[in-house]
């Protein structure tokens, strides 16, 4: 939110009282007490001043025992070393300043002049000049840090705009808006700069962001609040900042190796019955394309009803003996819910008379019609209600369901309403998304282990990495919001989230048959790929045989790389990094990387480019590896090279797109799988480009158990100077050269 009017005026109605003064300061253990506040002149101007209130926060983790702390009284400055971060403060009377820097001394940010202070605004409609003295503001508290020249910011959510959010006002506030705006399902009050540094606000209500768009030298933070927490977290690169933020905030779960298989939709408002989707699983038969997981959106439950969790009989007649028949197929099954009942539910007036629903502050049942006619919201903060909720996920469950949908979440009051817990609507607004994901995560995995369970999520907050997956929400069928979801989908992933997808084809409108082509190669390579839409289906033969073609070949491909996403994965899950990345994420020094979000990283060591027009020209940056040596070389031709630092163009027909093999890396694949769950070991085979490490190890993760190394063989080791592998199990270890090892020779030339 914006309160000045350039450098030295203040808006119409808006008072700031900056601090730039220390007024007392103590330290104890490991913990500095500051007392700030406004310029003393003389000691009346400790008068009229604020003093903060406690709420609702997030979840952190936290340790100790890694702090220093020096304080020079002549020199009034003190140092606070945590880790290798360092906070230099000036304790000189009315020169307050903040600097945060590595232990080596580089400036990373801070609060300069007139950086932090307490906004009392009257723009209000509370606020009646009448009232005089007692007229009501809204007060904000203010943080204000610095910019060097060239930084630039990334992060703060699922975010569709542009990929530096340099320039913008971000509002940290879950909307149901689409993907082609400023709003966003996926808030995050964390972001990532180019300085080498990481910012993350620790508050859930409504935070809001000025990146370089007020003060063109500081990232404003504003929350209409008066305390205001955030930490600065410090690494030597970007992903050791996303692993130190991952820790504060909690490590992203795995998923089955199921889920990472074709999920086909009924799409939202089509009309589908059981001999509709019998026909389409037939057709994906029929055409030799591998699918596991069907989904039942949410016209499986009977209009106006949603949610009462019963298959509407009129569609489906025998849902139980039905489930039974679809999982004989194989197949995994996910249904569509929401945290709404409907009026016309049968569950509604069992949740009214329990005391389940969000309530007014008369005690009746807050309810509106905007979705659902005359709907209330489940009060997660209820015990009892989140039992009760997740008794009919159980219900569901004994009868085949083995992942849900919870859409929606983002339309949540915030005026005129308790919960049971008697929590402050306004902090509730974005932390319902957690509590209703967890509910539903955790009712999942109690039924199927740790690390076993999943969603398909569209809304979320901080923390809820440990309730994957989530997925892109209403996307346009245009070559431009495909752009954006990917844009979208790696600003989420430079926020703790390791998994991401999106609607293939696009969720509004139908793609036509280049966009859907293009698409299913894009979708194919995100970590989890579901064919959904809105009013049209997404199965491909209606858009022509070719494209049955085109999915049936991308989702093998992506059934064959198996073992090394199954890798990419527990790394993510130990450390924070991302499945799918930006390129800056896994190449900070090459400077050329920080603009780029139409091309990203496939795990540590594929480079993927989608295309995203109708002609099929696609224009890449290679970026240069750490090493400086080696060629990357084409997925699909591999006497294809690409020098690192260039940029290319080149046209692909839609058998193709732009895949490179990173050079000096291992890819782990299996052309003997036919779904992701089977033995990843059986048929393996190790695409190696280039020179590799002296040893090189590639770690092999059991499909049965996502978080687990395989049963037989943990790690396989390369010892590139004689040209042998071996595999090894602990501290046993045999060596051979083994005939599933290929070697990606390349040329050298001078082109």
């Amino acid at each position: 939110m914006k309160f000045t009017e350039g450098m030295w005026c203040l808006r119409e109605g808006v008072r700031i009282e900056w601090m730039s003064n220390v007024e007392r300061l103590r330290v104890e253990n490991e913990t500095v007490y500051i007392l700030l506040n406004k310029h003393q002149r003389h000691r009346g101007d400790t008068l009229n001043s604020r003093q903060v209130n406690d709420s609702t926060y997030y979840h952190l983790n936290t340790t100790s025992g890694h702090t220093n702390i020096t304080h020079d009284n002549l020199a009034n400055k003190l140092k606070y070393t945590s880790g290798p971060l360092a906070l230099d403060i000036n304790t000189t009377a009315n020169e307050l300043d903040f600097v945060f820097c590595s232990l080596s001394g580089k400036k990373l940010t801070g609060h300069s002049f007139r950086s932090i202070g307490y906004v009392a605004d009257q723009r209000t409609e509370a606020h009646r000049y009448e009232d005089g003295l007692y007229a009501a503001k809204q007060g904000y508290m203010l943080a204000e840090l610095d910019l060097s020249v060239g930084e630039k910011v990334y992060g703060l959510g699922e975010r569709f705009g542009p990929f530096a959010k340099n320039g913008q006002t971000v509002n940290i506030w879950n909307e149901d808006g689409g993907t082609s705006s400023e709003l966003a399902y996926k808030n995050i009050p964390f972001y990532i700069s180019s300085n080498g540094y990481g910012v993350f606000i620790n508050h859930p209500g409504k935070v809001s962001l000025e990146v370089q768009s007020e003060r063109t030298t500081r990232v404003n933070i504003s929350v209409p609040d008066e305390e205001i927490e955030y930490f600065i977290v410090y690494g030597d690169s970007p992903k050791d900042i996303l692993r130190r933020y991952t820790t504060l905030t909690g490590r992203p779960a795995l998923v089955p190796s199921w889920s990472y298989n074709l999920w086909l939709t009924t799409s939202f408002t089509t009309n589908y019955d059981e001999q509709t989707v019998t026909a389409f699983l037939n057709g994906f038969r029929d055409r030799d394309i591998p699918l596991g997981v069907f989904h039942f959106d949410c016209f499986w439950m009977k209009s106006y009803q949603w949610c009462d969790f019963q298959f509407d009989e009129e569609m489906f007649p025998d849902p139980v003996g039905y489930l039974k028949r679809l999982k004989g197929r194989g197949l995994r099954i996910s249904v569509w819910i929401n945290p709404y009942v409907a009026q016309a539910s049968p569950l509604f007036e069992e949740g009214k008379k329990n005391g389940y629903f969000i309530k007014r502050i008369d005690g009746s049942v807050w309810q509106w019609d905007f979705w659902q006619a005359g709907m209330a919201i489940v009060d997660f903060t209820n015990p009892a209600a989140c039992t009760w909720f997740s008794t009919h996920l159980e219900r569901l469950m004994d009868i085949g369901v083995d992942s849900f949908k919870t859409d929606f979440a983002e339309r949540i009051p915030v005026k005129g309403i308790k919960y049971h817990n008697g929590a402050n609507p306004v902090r509730m607004h974005n932390y319902y998304a957690l509590l209703y994901n967890r509910i539903v995560y955790e009712t999942v995995s109690a039924r199927v282990g740790p690390n076993q369970g999943l969603l398909f999520a569209r809304s979320t907050a901080p923390g809820g990495q440990a309730y994957p997956v989530h997925w892109g929400g209403d996307c346009e069928s245009t070559f431009e919001a495909m752009a954006e979801s990917l844009r979208g989908g790696l600003s989420l992933m430079l926020c703790g989230y390791i998994f991401w997808a999106s609607d293939i084809g696009g969720f509004e409108g139908t793609p036509s048959p280049a966009l859907y082509k293009r698409w299913v190669q894009f979708g194919l390579f995100s970590s989890h790929s579901r064919l959904h839409g809105s009013s049209s289906f997404r199965v491909p033969w209606i858009y022509g045989e070719d494209c049955s073609i085109v999915l049936r070949d991308c989702v093998k491909r992506k059934i064959l790389l198996t073992p090394y996403i199954l890798a990419e994965a527990l790394r993510g899950h130990r450390d924070g990094t991302p499945l799918m990345r930006a390129l800056f994420l896994e190449f900070p020094k090459d400077l050329n990387t920080y603009a780029i979000d139409t091309q990203y990283m496939f795990g540590s060591n594929l480079l993927v480019a989608p295309v995203f027009n109708e002609a099929g020209e696609v224009t890449f940056y290679v970026p240069k590896t750490e090493e400086g040596t080696g060629k990357w070389t084409s997925w699909f031709d591999h006497s294809k090279s690409y020098v690192g630092g260039q940029w290319y163009t080149e046209t692909h027909d839609f058998a193709t797109m732009p895949i490179l093999i990173r050079p000096g890396s291992v890819i782990m694949t299996n052309p003997k799988l036919k779904t992701p769950e089977e033995d990843a070991l059986d048929g393996i085979q190790l695409l190696v480009n280039g020179t590799l490490p002296a040893e090189s190890v590639v770690e092999i993760v059991n499909p049965g158990q996502t978080d687990q190394p395989a049963h037989r063989h943990r790690k396989i080791h390369f010892d590139s100077a004689h040209g042998t592998a071996g595999t090894g199990s602990g501290s046993e270890e045999r060596r051979g050269r083994l005939s599933h090892l290929v070697y990606l020779e390349q040329e050298d030339d001078d082109d």
